[in-house]
């Protein structure tokens, strides 16, 4: 039996206690498979009968036993999420109730529903495009409010619409190539050099944005590792401490304290940041403390995979060589110096000009002061990026999304360079039919089932 043909079942909330628990039922069978469990409280009432968007009370048998009150909840196809008969079973949350009321759908004939393979089947209906359903995972995963609006504006179809305009374009200079280059008899208007050009930037610069705003759309909804790095005593811990609202670092004037790395995840404004506070960074020399060396040796380690460095500085005291060295590391990576103890500090501007050249930005605060956190907070979304995203314009939110649209972006820029060498229109126009297939494997269009596979492997049962 064909897989759309079943009718599936699964836990649409998460597993344990709760006020609710919602299964939901999908498929051509949906209402038959629920008559046989929900028993309506009113005497008369049918679920075969119910109409879409409409609910009914009543409670659920299994085995023949009367078990929980249930509030059951009716979409008829094709106005649901799946575009198929869709109820949602409500019971009390946590574990007894809900497996239940599974273990009595599987034995009225749903089968159980594999991950994902809700959106999957809004997706074979036309409900979703692929963009739209990578989306789902995305709004779910979201950590802060500008995450959320960005998975939602994608979900919403926005990153659809943007594509489809790219095509738009690039099918009627494509169509326009063709008919010139394989029916010369005819009388096709040519198409002017500046025209070509200016339709081809165009398109590239269009491309080049959505690819430029994925890094930052990513930290958005997935957050990014951030490493605390510095000296001994500079305020790393200090600083980890205010970031996370708590104590969550031990802080003394011993140096070497921190020897391991410590990880919180914190809210800095709309970022997350997984923050990883390393060992204090100095030399221990052959016989110095073995443990402290091990830390210092994972500190280093950690630099080379953050996707953001915060490098501490003692802002009372003169830089030292290890600063400077710590600083020349940095150069070249996604870090913002920051100045510690400014309270103590008589000036900070020679510090500033030694460090300048090695990061994107100089930060002088206090890690004590609460008030310090507005001007870390919009440094890192500079940074980063997230300042300038809209996250209503619709960007890209996979690794799968970026790849296709690097290679139409790539195959646009050999348009435009095979046009400026001379090649020949009908070169112009093979760049062109490359492009946008890899803008149809970007929506969907032409998708594979190994690449719609690959998509629902991240999802959750029950979505």
């Amino acid at each position: 039996m064909d897989r759309l043909e079943q009718t599936i079942c699964a836990l649409a909330t998460p597993p344990g206690e709760g006020g609710i628990a919602v299964i939901r039922v999908s498929g051509p069978d949906a209402y038959a498979i629920v008559e046989k469990v929900f028993v309506p409280v009113r005497r008369g009432r049918r679920v075969a009968d119910a109409k879409g968007y409409t609910a009914m009370l009543g409670h659920y048998l299994l085995r023949g036993e009367e078990m929980d009150e249930t509030v059951a909840l009716f979409y008829r196809a094709p106005h649901s999420y799946t575009g198929e008969d869709v109820i949602e079973l409500s019971v009390h949350g946590g574990t007894a109730m809900a497996d239940g009321l599974l273990e009595a759908l599987l034995l009225a004939g749903a089968a159980p529903a594999g991950p994902g393979e809700f959106t999957r089947r809004a997706l074979e209906h036309g409900k979703l495009s692929l963009t739209q359903a990578e989306a789902v995972m995305e709004v779910i995963a979201a950590n802060g409010r500008q995450g959320a609006a960005l998975a939602k504006s994608a979900l919403d179809g926005r990153l659809a619409k943007r594509i489809a305009a790219i095509q738009t374009a690039l099918q009627s200079l494509n169509a326009h190539l063709s008919a010139w280059v394989d029916y010369p008899e005819e009388d096709v208007p040519e198409l002017s050099d500046a025209a070509l050009t200016g339709t081809l930037l165009a398109q590239k610069a269009e491309l080049d944005d959505l690819i430029a705003g994925y890094g930052a759309g990513a930290v958005l909804r997935h957050g990014v590792d951030c490493v605390l790095l510095g000296r001994p005593n500079v305020g790393k811990s200090t600083l980890l401490n205010l970031l996370a609202g708590f104590d969550r670092a031990i802080v003394t004037p011993v140096a070497g304290t921190t020897r391991d790395i410590v990880e919180q995840a914190v809210q800095l404004g709309e970022i997350r940041l997984n923050l990883f506070d390393t060992a204090g960074v100095r030399e221990v020399g052959a016989d110095g403390d073995a443990i402290e060396a091990e830390g210092i040796r994972r500190s280093w380690k950690k630099l080379d995979e953050a996707g953001l460095v915060l490098a501490v500085f003692d802002a009372a005291q003169p830089l030292e060589e290890s600063d400077l060295d710590i600083a020349r590391r940095c150069q070249g990576r996604p870090a913002l110096a920051i100045l510690n103890k400014q309270d103590l500090a008589e000036s900070t501007e020679a510090a500033r000009d030694l460090l300048a050249p090695y990061f994107k930005k100089v930060l002088t605060l206090c890690a004590k002061d609460a008030a310090s956190l507005q001007p870390l907070s919009a440094a890192v979304a500079e940074l980063l990026g997230t300042a300038k995203l809209d996250p209503r314009a619709g960007q890209l939110c996979s690794a799968r999304q970026l790849a296709a649209a690097t290679r139409a972006r790539d195959a646009v820029a050999e348009a435009l360079k095979a046009n400026r060498e001379g090649f020949g229109l009908d070169a112009v126009a093979v760049c062109l039919t490359d492009a946008l297939q890899a803008l149809c494997d970007l929506t969907g269009e032409d998708a594979a089932d190994a690449t719609i596979d690959e998509v629902f492997e991240t999802f959750c049962v029950g979505k």
